[in-house]
């Protein structure tokens, strides 16, 4: 009966095995490959040592993506705080407003930025109505900021509602019984109870803030290259796909320290007792 039962379970997720051989394994083996071979196929760390060059890139992608992501988790916690203490119903409602941008393809988000942003843009447009400006927003730093916060807000709102909506509201009415005003409430329990989520919202907006591009070609106007651009570059205009995969495979490795991290600061919380 349990070879049976064993044989059944194989077979139930033999599709997804072969899923993430073909789209997760296959595809990060190749990239380790080209990292450390060169157009011939022949084993170099050439493509290592160009990646030297690209450090002030490196650094610009780090700083963007804890900025962007600092804002997001500024904005989201109370958001998230708030949509949590509303009805179902609300509740409801209220994550459809934030999904709802979502639903929309992120070219479109991204050019409709482009139109609010840019000298005869709709923002300008009001201000010159009051006499004020225009102020140059478009092709700057702060541009593309606003961008990668537009674009991944609700990957930071999500996570940590979804850990809200489900605290034990208990512990909040025992400390406020036992003296706490509201901010200790939120700083001693609120907080510490919502890590879980805040570590994967951290994740989820740092990562393809750090990597993206289009928001950075677009709302930067290519001013500001971000490593993401640079490897679009390498695979769709020069076509060295070895110092692509080389810089890509930087960004997998900064993507697994992430998870990491993020696994390692769940962990604790899960053995928290409060």
């Amino acid at each position: 009966m349990n070879s049976r039962s064993s044989l059944r379970t194989r077979l139930v997720s033999s599709p997804y095995v072969v899923w993430s051989i073909l789209f997760i394994v296959a595809p990060l083996i190749f990239v380790v490959y080209y990292s450390f071979t060169n157009s011939s196929g022949n084993f170099t760390l050439d493509n290592i040592s160009a990646l030297s060059k690209y450090t002030p890139t490196f650094l610009r992608s780090i700083w963007f993506g804890i900025v962007a992501t600092l804002i997001c988790l500024v904005i989201a916690f109370p958001l998230a705080y708030i949509i949590s203490q509303k009805t179902e119903k609300v509740q409801r409602t209220m994550v459809m407003l934030v999904m709802l941008p979502m639903w929309m393809s992120f070219l479109i988000r991204t050019y409709s930025w482009m139109a609010i942003l840019q000298d005869t843009g709709i923002i300008n447009s009001l201000l010159g109505k009051i006499g004020i400006g225009p102020i140059h927003m478009i092709n700057t730093s702060g541009s593309v900021i606003l961008g990668m916060v537009y674009n991944f807000l609700p990957y930071m709102i999500m996570p940590i509602y979804s850990v809200m909506a489900k605290l034990d509201h208990s512990m909040v009415e025992a400390a406020q019984d036992l003296g706490g005003n509201r901010l200790t409430v939120i700083r001693r329990c609120i907080i510490p109870m919502s890590m879980p989520g805040v570590v994967s919202g951290i994740t989820m907006v740092f990562v393809p803030s750090v990597s993206t591009f289009y928001i950075s070609q677009k709302l930067g106007g290519g001013s500001f290259d971000l490593i993401g651009d640079v490897i679009e570059r390498q695979f769709q205009q020069s076509y060295n796909y070895n110092l692509g995969a080389s810089l890509s495979l930087v960004l997998m490795v900064l993507i697994l320290l992430c998870m990491a991290v993020m696994n390692r600061f769940t962990g604790d919380e899960e053995g928290m007792v409060i």
